[in-house]
């Protein structure tokens, strides 16, 4: 499960889409950028294969619910 999750868009004119985004997992620091059409963009360090699934599926419901769903 990750934890401590946190987003800010990353322009000044906060009606262009896309986020940077950073949450724990495995009490690893992991960031990134979320993409307008949900491609997901990781920074280091990269999660390893067999989360990145798990990962990408909580990402995404964290980001419809906290930019998509607060419009």
């Amino acid at each position: 499960m990750l934890t401590h999750f946190q987003f800010k868009p990353l322009f000044e004119n906060k009606k262009i889409p896309g986020w940077q985004f950073s949450f724990y997992f495995k009490r690893q620091k992991i960031t990134g950028i979320y993409h307008q059409n949900g491609e997901i963009e990781w920074s280091c360090p990269h999660p390893g294969e067999e989360d990145e699934d798990l990962l990408k599926k909580q990402l995404h419901e964290l980001m419809l619910f906290h930019v998509y769903d607060e419009r």
